[in-house]
């Protein structure tokens, strides 16, 4: 199972057999069914989650009432809420399987050390969080400057796999607009 992130991790920076061996002490393997919950509103964010296999979505519940989609995770992918994670405060946010999921989890309270113990990874991290700050910025720019139905469009041409995936509730929360609206555009196919 650490395989999966030995390899997403080799393509930022390289890690020896036993920086892999002393990584696999502080990292731990975790199931979830699919609609389980792996942090809920309300609780503190202990943990980031790398995918090995399934999806996670991040979402807080709007003034509304609805799910509002923030952040998807497939395989390879990292999830957390960063704000709770790192303050150690109160989410607002849930972290759900959008179906059966495996992960590999980082706790909070390893997180200081692994950077002590793998000084590369503080690289590996910067790499990823700044691939997410920048898909992130995209994705409020396509919110304000394109059609729902253009915003569809982009999302199916750049993940065909989330399309198949994901429930149309998710993917119209994470695109903003309705599950209805969505069935429109599908329909015009």
């Amino acid at each position: 199972m650490y395989h999966a992130l030995y390899n997403h991790i080799d393509r930022f920076t390289n890690l020896s057999i036993e920086e892999h061996e002393l990584l696999a002490t502080l990292v731990q393997p975790a199931s979830y069914k699919k609609k389980a919950y792996l942090l809920e509103a309300g609780q503190t964010c202990r943990a980031n989650y790398f995918v090995v296999k399934g999806c996670l979505r991040l979402y807080f519940i709007d003034i509304k009432g609805a799910e509002q989609t923030t952040q998807f995770a497939i395989e390879n992918w990292w999830i957390s809420d960063l704000t709770s994670f790192l303050s150690q405060r109160p989410s607002d946010f849930y972290i759900q399987a959008a179906e059966q999921t495996e992960v590999i989890i980082i706790e909070q309270r390893h997180y200081d050390e692994l950077f002590l113990k793998l000084p590369k990874l503080e690289k590996y991290f910067r790499m990823i969080f700044q691939k997410l700050h920048q898909a992130s910025q995209i994705r409020i720019k396509y919110l304000y400057s394109q059609t729902a139905e253009e915003r569809y469009i982009n999302f199916n041409k750049l993940f065909p796999e989330f399309v198949q995936r994901v429930p149309q509730y998710m993917l119209a929360s994470y695109l903003g607009f309705t599950p209805e609206f969505l069935s429109k555009i599908r329909a015009k196919k």
